[in-house]
């Protein structure tokens, strides 16, 4: 009987709601897992006795297949980490100034809402900014300059426009 090629269920697809996508990662392959070591139970009950399996094969396909469950569990508490992280900063950024990527956009931050894939600030004026790379966040009771429109092309830029502070 030939030997049993190792089952491959890892999903390539992203997704916006990585926690979902964890979750469904985690639970497709603890299934895949039990799929497997049911397989492997089957063909062991009905290989043939004088041509038997490979015992190396059948651990070395075992132990790859764990080694991608413990990395998707690992994705899944470092995607935890993350989202821990973002919730105990937010209450950071109450009361601060904050200018968007753009600069379009700036205010004293009101409210902080904290996603599974990011932190969006919500000014007194009601305007929502997501708070990433280029957005400027600056101490309670400082005026943030907006980047005056420039018609200089020489690519020189004082502004710090793309630093997050905190």
């Amino acid at each position: 009987m030939a030997a049993v090629n190792a089952v491959t269920g890892a999903n390539g697809s992203s997704s916006s709601n990585s926690s979902n996508t964890a979750a469904t990662a985690a639970t497709s392959a603890t299934l895949n897992y039990n799929n497997f070591l049911q397989l492997l139970i089957a063909q062991m009950k009905n290989q043939d006795p004088t041509s038997p399996m490979d015992a190396s094969q059948q651990i070395s396909q075992l132990a790859s297949f764990s080694q991608v469950e413990q990395q998707i569990q690992t994705n899944s508490h470092l995607q935890t980490v993350l989202q821990n992280q973002w919730i105990s900063q937010a209450s950071d950024y109450i009361g601060k100034q904050i200018m968007s990527a753009d600069g379009k956009t700036t205010g004293t931050i009101k409210e902080v809402t904290v996603y599974t894939d990011g932190v969006i600030a919500q000014t007194n004026a009601g305007d929502k900014i997501l708070i990433q790379a280029g957005v400027t966040i600056a101490p309670a009771g400082t005026t943030i300059d907006t980047p005056a429109a420039s018609t200089d092309t020489s690519g020189s830029d004082s502004s710090n426009t793309g630093s997050t502070g905190s």
